[in-house]
């Protein structure tokens, strides 16, 4: 049984799918720390760059790293370690890394 998580070791990345690139050519990737009553909790980090996405029902938490990132009702986060952010299924969003962003997930 694991108490403490490693949020540290290294996340494996991959380039993002070039329909999804706006600017640069980010890489990303996540990895599973632990399930929670159905609810999956990992570790998620991306390179500099601009994609876009269509989220999934989620609440994180940033690590480290910073980025921007923009609804598709204009709303803008900026975000740093520790922001929290809340994230709906279905939203469309545009995220632009300015620093490697690694956050953790529950989703």
């Amino acid at each position: 049984m694991f108490r403490v998580l490693d949020v540290e070791t290294a996340v494996p990345t991959a380039p993002l799918d070039p329909a999804s690139v706006v600017d640069g050519s980010p890489s990303a990737g996540s990895r599973a720390l632990a399930a929670v009553a159905g609810v999956e909790v990992g570790v998620w980090e991306m390179s500099p760059g601009t994609a876009t996405d269509v989220e999934v029902d989620e609440v994180f938490v940033v690590l480290s790293g910073s980025a921007t990132v923009t609804f598709e009702d204009g709303e803008r986060v900026d975000l740093a370690a520790g922001s929290v952010v809340r994230l709906r299924a279905g939203e469309h969003t545009t995220w632009v890394v300015h620093e490697t962003l690694r956050k953790i997930y529950v989703a």
